[in-house]
């Protein structure tokens, strides 16, 4: 196994232009007064962040984890339409939602999103008619105007060419439909990164201990800095609450006798080794109204999810032995035995749902974002989809610019007319950037390996070659973290210098994927921790 012991002082220098101390970070967000302070490092509030610093506004994101600590790295990993949504007649909502897709996956960030054929098996006895899940496939194509082919039915047999593990008996037909996938963790990390660019402030790791209060109105925020234990605070014309699961906790600090405004749903994930090459996801139907999914995701398997409701504290949500059976047996309706081996589980995860409050199923609550503003004037925002994310804060920023008293002020730009589709940093065609990757590499040395030119590409897009740079000049950091996956050292110095990781989890499970591929060692981790202790 690839271990820095032989090298300890390897990386513990930053790299040039890269981010401010922490120290310094904390004494800027003391010393300004922002226009906007976004208490919440999830994708709902990194997107307003976004947009509202395109807009010109001063504005701070602090979060008291790391940048899509929670719910925003514990998706499905999708960007879709939608497809059950068809079956409620929200007919726009699945338009809308397409075209934020493609807006996504083709001008936004087409560095980190893909294409993803899905197939829908149709078996006898099943909860839908082939003749309906057909037209429904069309019907979804048609939606996105044919951008992803035609919806149609396909045979079993030619399913089972690009399936190899699904299950044939009693298979009747397969619909079929295009979606795209992502990693989420890396696509919030990159709009991070576009909120720095265009002028925000942000620092993760920064708990709110308490809220500053002018003549009544939120005024902004006491912290504590959760690697160092400094306190300090922020002053901001307006406050956004955007804390997901914890957004009633936040409304509490505001006004004790606050009212519970949302309520949570608690979606689960197995990670699994494939057994098999998938040329294609599968979307099986297990009743009227859910459909379980079986994604080919990072060289593994992805299978999920739970919709249930959850009530307990956001901050210990986890998988359940409950939950991992549940999840083995919808799968076992198209899957084949072999591929739901316990033993070839690497890695499980939930994430919560934040639903508007009140009665009903959760698996049948409107995914919508909800916007309120509370006694002393702070706003809260929950709820939302993942695909939907530009236009969540684009929303929430209409929404600010509308407020009685225009408390942002006047002199910015309204979000009305900025880019509609302002690209996420590194955008590059990735095939392009992993060519190059293979062909640039330092003359006297060994090439990149393909797999890691292509991790390297899909995760980072033309930010790839400053990675490629630090390993051509360092071969140490050239090197593979584990054997088994594609990362290499440059990537933690990278993290640590560029992408604010302070600890080993913030560089394991979201800035690469050795927590998920279940390669993440004590001695990795340990290695890991040396070459972030500047």
């Amino acid at each position: 196994m690839t271990t820095l012991q032989s090298v300890p002082a390897l990386g513990t220098h930053p790299a040039s232009g890269s981010l401010p101390s922490r120290a310094e970070t904390r004494e800027q967000l003391s010393k300004a007064t922002y226009d906007l302070l976004v208490i919440g490092g999830g994708i709902l509030g990194i997107s307003t962040a976004w947009h509202a610093a395109q807009s010109g506004l001063r504005v701070a994101l602090v979060d008291a984890g790391d940048f899509a600590g929670a719910t925003s790295s514990a998706s499905s990993k999708l960007l879709h339409g939608g497809l059950r949504y068809l079956q409620t007649g929200a007919v726009k909502l699945v338009a809308e939602n397409h075209f934020e897709r493609r807006a996504v996956s083709r001008q936004v960030a087409p560095h980190l999103a893909n294409p993803l054929t899905f197939y829908l098996p149709v078996y006898k006895g099943g909860p839908h008619g082939a003749a309906k899940l057909g037209a429904g496939v069309f019907a979804y194509s048609a939606l996105s105007a044919f951008g992803d082919g035609v919806g149609h039915l396909l045979s079993p047999a030619k399913a089972a060419q690009d399936v190899p593990e699904l299950r044939t008996d009693n298979l009747k037909a397969v619909a079929v439909y295009g979606d795209d996938q992502m990693n989420d963790a890396r696509m919030a990390l990159m709009t991070v990164r576009a909120a720095v660019d265009a002028g925000a402030t942000v620092l993760n790791h920064a708990e709110v201990t308490g809220l500053r209060f002018t003549k009544g109105r939120v005024t902004g925020a006491e912290l504590k800095d959760r690697t160092s234990g400094d306190e300090f605070g922020v002053t901001a014309r307006l406050v956004l609450n955007a804390t997901g699961p914890w957004v009633d906790h936040l409304r509490k600090m505001e006004d004790p006798n606050a009212a519970p405004s949302i309520r949570l749903s608690k979606g689960a994930h197995l990670v699994l080794k494939r057994t098999s090459p998938w040329k294609a996801a599968l979307a099986t139907p297990i009743d009227k109204y859910r459909i379980t999914f079986a994604l080919p995701w990072e060289d593994m398997l992805l299978l999920g999810t739970t919709d249930e409701e959850y009530e307990g504290d956001p901050g210990q949500v986890e998988v359940t032995e409950k939950d991992t059976a549940q999840i083995l047996d919808e799968a076992a309706f198209s899957i084949r035995d072999q591929q739901l081996s316990r033993d070839l589980i690497t890695y499980a995860f939930a994430g919560l749902r934040v639903l508007p409050g009140g009665p009903g199923d959760t698996s049948k609550a409107k995914r919508e974002t909800v916007v309120t503003e509370g006694r002393g004037g702070m706003l809260s925002v929950a709820g939302g989809k993942w695909t939907t994310f530009r236009h969540i804060g684009r929303t929430v920023m209409k929404k600010l610019e509308q407020l009685p008293g225009h408390p942002l002020g006047e002199d910015y730009e309204s979000v009305s007319t900025l880019p509609k589709r302002l690209p996420l940093p590194g955008i590059a065609n990735p095939n392009a950037v992993a060519h190059r990757l293979l062909v640039d590499g330092p003359a006297p040395g060994p090439r990149m390996a393909a797999d890691t030119a292509k991790h390297l590409a899909t995760h980072y897009g033309s930010l790839s070659f400053d990675i490629a740079r630090m390993a051509n000049e360092n071969p140490e950091l050239a090197r593979r973290i584990h054997p088994d996956a594609p990362e290499i050292w440059a990537q933690v110095a990278y993290a640590r210098d560029h992408e604010w990781a302070e600890t080993a989890d913030d560089v394991l499970r979201r800035r690469t994927t050795l927590t998920i591929r279940g390669l993440a060692t004590d001695e990795i981790r340990a290695d890991v921790e040396k070459m972030l202790d500047k």
